[in-house]
């Protein structure tokens, strides 16, 4: 792809048609006609948008979609068909004159400052400010939160799963086919990308955001092929001499050659499924990775298993190796419930056919990629698996065979990770969907919109839950960091403060609870906030994909580990600054309501 056209897909990729002032709720629209009739068409406002409580039972989260807000702020306009649908659906009563201003409204006179996309953020701390007309700032909120919402939920669980698998190990987006509808799986795909994974299976998100494409095949396609026979001619030129090979009589002489290196009968193997395979290597000879768990055997027994292929059962029968779907070591396995079928077909078909047909391609001069296991005790076939590739590599003096790739998929979470971690598994990249797409842990981030200031008086919204109450007035915010490099706390304040600087101590208080406070020096201070769009126009570079995911590795590795860990995390901290804790504390007082006790 050139430089022209990928610079012209992400210039597509930014301009989502789903996103159009019309996405909004009813009431935004209705709310917008009430301020009109009142006349507060000049009033001024300032919105915060934010969250209150990290997802995932975690301590962080990481801040997404805001290229999508900046574009939809640079194209915000009500078309023609916008406003006739506007007149038919509003009552009879809308003054025709309020059509006329909604035709005219644009963004010009808003401005949104922001935190850098792909940082970690935490509870409280606005992702964004919006300042500009109230009319228009209102009828910016569900949009707005839409856009940020889904985005930052996704690049934080796909995070997550990266942190869990290591830096080692491949994550593949596979979600497409069970996200909520096409859009929600275009996101999904992007979304994984900046949170750290390394491809998808979604070719429409490779075409438009520039992400690697991977896939291989279906069980569908193993059981489309009954017999050697449908492999056809099976020709394949070799890689330099391009003398025509016949692979299908290669990869059978070299099942019997495998077939008693590794003491496994020919006799079970399918012969549907090497032909699969053999198709599929002619069509793809350099990258040839094939699924090899689609059949069962002839028979469910390890009476002609060595120990080594034998999964070690614990007292209770079941395999105390074993750990899928996300369950933990000692608890009921595939070879419980199953009687280890799926060990069996993998070792004696799958395996044994791959491997027959990764050597005929080396005959031709070309060099297999790998497997795909996609269902089973995913431990321990891939141990399995690489030590059939270390056997099969040494006994024909291939190194290179040892070190093909091993990919799990099969309804893979955080927590199937996590064991297959304690396991000691040989899996090399994972295909994960429906758990990361979804979000199956949170379905919802849950950021909301509030209302702090109007005409530069500062407004608060009170509530018997003092979660809900919110930090009133135009506020700074500030990331302090501490001597080790890490960042020790987010600060909140006043813009008519002066900013935290660095060696000076600052006084940080809980907003809300009178004993919390504490001093910091800070050894650095971060800024948070960037003027992102002013005067009608974007301020800042729109990066690629790749940028705001290298950022969002960047901004991780300033937490603390123990902020980042999956298991009872310590909380980070966010403060406000003595002056706006008495700002807000005076503020509650003057709204309050007096109570009267008779």
């Amino acid at each position: 792809m050139s430089s022209e056209e990928i610079s012209n897909n992400r210039k597509m990729a930014r301009q989502n048609g789903i996103v159009q002032p019309l996405l909004t709720d009813l009431y935004q629209i209705t709310m917008a006609y009430a301020y009109w009739k009142s006349g507060k068409v000049d009033d001024v406002a300032v919105f915060d948008l934010f969250f209150r409580t990290n997802p995932f039972h975690g301590e962080f989260t990481i801040f997404a979609g805001l290229e999508e807000c900046l574009k939809f702020l640079e194209n915000f306009h009500y078309s023609d068909s916008d406003i006739e649908y506007l007149r038919q659906t509003l009552p009879d009563n809308i003054e025709p004159e309020f059509f006329a201003y909604l035709k005219d409204l644009t963004c010009r006179d808003v401005k949104l400052s922001a935190i850098e996309e792909g940082s970690v953020v935490f509870p409280r701390v606005p992702l964004l400010r919006v300042e500009g007309p109230l009319i228009i700032t209102q009828l910016l909120e569900t949009t707005l939160l839409t856009l940020v919402n889904f985005a930052s939920l996704m690049a934080t669980n796909a995070a997550r799963y990266r942190m869990v698998a290591g830096k080692n190990v491949s994550l593949l987006e596979f979600g497409l086919r069970r996200a909520q509808g096409p859009d929600g799986g275009l996101s999904a795909s992007k979304y994984a990308y900046i949170g750290g994974f390394d491809g998808t299976s979604n070719v429409l998100a490779g075409k438009m955001f520039d992400i690697p494409v991977k896939g291989t095949h279906a069980h569908s396609f193993v059981t489309s092929f009954s017999s050697l026979a449908d492999a056809g001619c099976g020709r394949l030129p070799h890689a330099t001499t391009r003398a025509p090979r016949d692979l299908p009589a290669l990869a059978a002489a070299w099942r019997r050659r495998v077939s008693a290196v590794i003491d496994i009968s020919t006799d079970e193997a399918s012969d549907g499924e090497l032909a699969a395979l053999i198709s599929y290597a002619i069509a793809f000879p350099t990258g040839f990775l094939a699924l090899v768990d689609t059949y069962d055997v002839k028979r469910y027994n390890f009476q002609g298993l060595t120990t080594r292929h034998q999964p070690p059962p614990d007292s209770t029968g079941y395999n105390s190796n074993c750990g899928t779907n996300g369950s933990r070591p000692n608890s009921p396995s595939i070879h419980s419930t199953y009687g280890c079928s799926t060990v069996e077909r993998t070792l004696r078909s799958g395996l044994l056919n791959f491997c027959a047909v990764a050597l005929a391609l080396n005959d031709c001069g070309y060099r297999a990629v790998g497997i795909r296991i996609d269902s089973g005790d995913l431990a321990y076939l891939s141990v399995l698996a690489r030590e059939t590739f270390e056997q099969v590599g040494q006994a024909f003096d291939l190194p290179w065979f040892n070190t093909l790739t091993i990919v799990a998929s099969n309804d893979i979470n955080e927590e199937t990770i996590l064991s297959l971690n304690e396991q000691g598994h040989k899996i090399d990249c994972f295909g994960i969907g429906t758990h990361l797409v979804t979000c199956q842990r949170q379905p919802a981030l849950g950021c909301v919109y509030k209302l702090v200031e109007i005409n530069g008086q500062p407004r608060i919204k009170l509530s018997q839950d003092v979660g809900k109450v919110t930090i009133p007035g135009h506020k700074e915010a500030y990331r302090l960091f501490g001597a080790d490099g890490h960042a020790l706390i987010d600060l909140l304040q006043r813009s008519s403060e002066t900013p935290p600087q660095v060696g000076q101590k600052v006084l940080c208080r809980h907003p809300f609870q009178e004993s919390k406070r504490a001093y910091v020096i800070p050894s650095k201070v971060e800024s948070l906030f960037r003027v992102c769009w002013k005067d009608g126009k974007i301020q800042v570079p729109l990066k690629p994909l790749s940028e705001v995911r290298q950022r969002v590795q960047e901004s991780l590795r300033t937490l603390r580990q123990d902020i980042k860990r999956n298991l009872n995390p310590t909380p980070y901290k966010v403060a406000v600054s003595d002056d706006l804790y008495s700002f807000i504390h005076d503020l509650w007082l003057q709204n309050a309501p007096i109570g009267e006790l008779s």
